[in-house]
């Protein structure tokens, strides 16, 4: 395949997550470099947070690893553990079943940027940390439910 041309690939924004929880990525924007590459075993995305945005809601992967590297500026990495400086070239790994929620924010007054490494399962759950909320993603849908299984219902 010849060189990606990243003018070319479509800015993603917004979120599949349901409200009220959409709103919070707000301000974050990605490629999907993995699918504009034609790559169907692993996902390759580089987001970019606008200052004071939120990479998505603290979560970990039952079946997916993940792995991340800060291509420019500067994040906060949120964990179980606590905050950690994320800073040019720094990466974090997250391995799938480990039951440690993650996110990046960015406190900066400047756009900071981070390359998203994941496997492609065919299905997928993520468990959101901070709030009642698991996402199963299987065939390209999203069907998100509270932690004890029951559907997610909006609040009106």
């Amino acid at each position: 395949m010849p060189k990606l041309d990243l003018t070319s690939v479509p800015v993603k924004t917004g979120s599949i997550y349901p409200a009220p929880y959409d709103a919070v990525v707000a301000g974050r924007t990605s490629l999907r470099l993995g699918d504009a590459g034609g790559l169907t075993q692993f996902g390759v995305n580089l987001v970019t947070l606008a200052p004071g945005a939120l990479s998505s809601l603290r979560h970990w992967h039952l079946v997916e690893d993940e792995f991340v590297m800060i291509t420019s500026g500067t994040c906060i990495m949120v964990t179980d553990a606590g905050e950690t400086i994320m800073k040019t070239g720094d990466c974090a790994a997250f391995p799938a079943n480990t039951p440690d929620g993650h996110h990046f924010i960015n406190r900066s007054d400047q756009p900071a940027a981070f390359l998203v490494v994941g496997s492609k399962a065919k299905r997928e759950v993520a468990t959101y940390s901070d709030v009642d909320l698991v996402v199963t993603m299987e065939a390209g849908k999203a069907t998100f439910t509270y932690k004890d299984g029951t559907p997610y219902q909006a609040p009106a």
